[in-house]
């Protein structure tokens, strides 16, 4: 709560002078809420590098002011409301915790347009958008079972939601396409943002006795573990490299800033109009970092899984898979729908945890 109202203020003076019909008369206010700050490193960096190539590309013809480290819960409806309030057309609430709060604001102001992420909630002036995150985790999964001497990683998790319990199977099933016998550790945190608690779930999985770290987390803590200890780890959301120079084997990429100028075109066009996006490797609004600190034949490996399947010829989801308990869900050949990928809600088989209900 403290860093959010510190947030707050820092910006009040910010939005104060956006409302100011004398600086911004012909200016369209594109307007972001943030979980976390925009220097996390992670996830709402990448959200904010998103919103630079919007201001960049649009130039002085709007503004794009933005709240960071919101909570989730009832201080994300009132920071979204003021958004709302301070003029913007159009809002990004940017964490699926903000998802309720989004609809109840957007109910109140309806001639703004609100775009959430990660949800699946839409009315008339909500549309969501979200990123195929699952295809980037089955790439870090197949080098994890390349390059594991002990065929078991661990998983940083954030929240048991369809996309983090998603992101454990995709990465699960992409080291058992090249070691079937690969086990995957998970621990739970409940927060997508605190530096403290990531690193006590990495040191306490790698006292398990991983030696590969991954995260659904939005800060570099896990992989300064991973560096300190001398183990090697994935980022998410930003290319966290800095963090680990010797660790760091690939991160997830989130690259927001195509999808937010498109957006806001289209509210400057008057087309605007709500809808779900789900976007993968091929549309670009997520990448690979480099691969790095592993062998040439891992690198082509990755490489070539990647290439497949931006070219829609390999779908990480595809059989044959069967369920934690080893029962089939998907036999030989057959790929999940969407539908099943958006509300996945179980493990699949070698994962060594019980998922929370």
């Amino acid at each position: 709560m403290k860093k959010f109202l510190l947030a707050l203020a820092a910006s009040a003076a910010a939005l104060a002078a956006v409302a100011a019909p004398a600086s911004a008369q012909d200016k369209t206010k594109i307007c972001f809420v943030y979980v976390g700050t925009k220097t996390d490193g992670g996830w709402t960096q990448a959200h904010d590098i998103g919103r630079q190539e919007l201001q960049a590309h649009f130039g002085d013809k709007i503004e794009t002011p933005f709240l960071e480290s919101v909570p989730e819960g009832p201080d994300a409806e009132r920071a979204i409301e003021r958004m709302a309030r301070s003029g913007c057309a159009m809002v990004f609430s940017t964490s699926f915790g903000f998802m309720d709060a989004t609809l109840k604001v957007a109910e109140k102001f309806p001639d703004v347009k609100f775009e959430h992420a990660t949800g699946y909630k839409t009315a008339a002036n909500v549309a969501t958008y979200n990123s195929r995150f699952y295809e980037g985790r089955f790439i870090n999964g197949q080098i994890a079972g390349k390059m594991s001497k002990k065929g078991v990683a661990g998983y940083i998790a954030s929240f048991p939601i369809p996309e983090v319990v998603g992101g454990i199977n995709a990465f699960l099933h992409g080291a058992r396409t090249v070691n079937p016998e690969f086990k995957l550790k998970v621990i739970w945190v409940n927060t997508w943002f605190d530096p403290g608690k990531e690193a006590d779930a990495a040191k306490a999985l790698i006292d398990q006795g991983v030696d590969i770290l991954t995260q659904h987390t939005d800060t570099t803590a896990p992989m300064q573990v991973a560096q300190e200890r001398g183990i090697q780890a994935f980022g998410q959301a930003s290319d966290m490299i800095a963090a680990g120079p010797t660790a760091q084997l690939s991160s997830i990429v989130d690259t927001w800033g195509a999808y937010y100028i498109k957006r806001t075109q289209a509210v400057i066009d008057g087309t605007w109009a709500s809808q779900q996006t789900f976007d993968g490797l091929k549309d670009g609004i997520l990448t690979m970092a480099p691969f790095t600190n592993m062998p040439d034949d891992v690198k082509a490996m990755a490489t070539d899984t990647m290439t497949k399947i931006k070219a829609g010829e390999l779908k990480p989801f595809t059989g044959p898979i069967n369920k934690q308990d080893g029962t089939p869900w998907l036999k030989d050949g057959e790929s999940a729908d969407d539908g099943t990928i958006l509300g996945m809600n179980f493990y699949i088989e070698g994962v060594d945890d019980k998922l929370p209900q």
